[in-house]
């Protein structure tokens, strides 16, 4: 059987951008049962409002929606359950003692399969305050109308 190589994104969390600070991402393995695999190849999945968390030494992700497995019965997973996350346990402490400290949370930023595993890129964010967001939808406003005033002096020199 040949093995897959290279990367298949599943889902991002674009809203993750716009809410917070990021600071320094990972990669995190997930532990998934069968059928949430299967549901996951099929390229559903939503980080929305997903977290992670720091309990016991080890690291969690809580509140991301995978759907049910449409062709599994008895042996199909709850959608929004608590699964664990694979990283070393340096990464682990640093992450605990940052969101102990406060200010801190860790967001998923995308899901995706690497060489056939599951994997998830998890980041240590702080949040925005409301005029930080405005501050950057002007920003990013002002890039865009600049760029467009350029291509267009560039458009009537030709």
């Amino acid at each position: 059987m040949v093995r897959e190589r290279g990367e298949k994104v599943i889902a991002t969390n674009r809203r993750a951008r716009h809410d917070f600070n990021l600071e320094k991402s990972y990669e995190a393995g997930l532990v998934l049962t069968g059928t949430e695999v299967k549901s996951l190849r099929h390229g559903r999945a939503n980080l929305t409002d997903g977290y992670a968390f720091v309990k016991d030494g080890e690291a969690f992700l809580d509140a991301v929606h995978i759907p049910e497995y449409s062709q599994g019965h008895w042996t199909n997973h709850s959608a929004k359950r608590v699964r664990k996350l694979l990283l070393h346990r340096e990464e682990i402490a640093r992450l605990g003692h940052a969101v102990a400290a406060g200010g801190y949370t860790i967001v998923p930023l995308r899901l995706y399969f690497k060489d056939g595993r599951a994997k998830v890129e998890i980041a240590l964010a702080k949040g925005k305050r409301e005029y930080d967001k405005r501050q950057t939808l002007r920003e990013r406003q002002d890039t865009r109308e600049a760029e467009r005033a350029m291509r267009l002096r560039n458009r009537m020199g030709e």
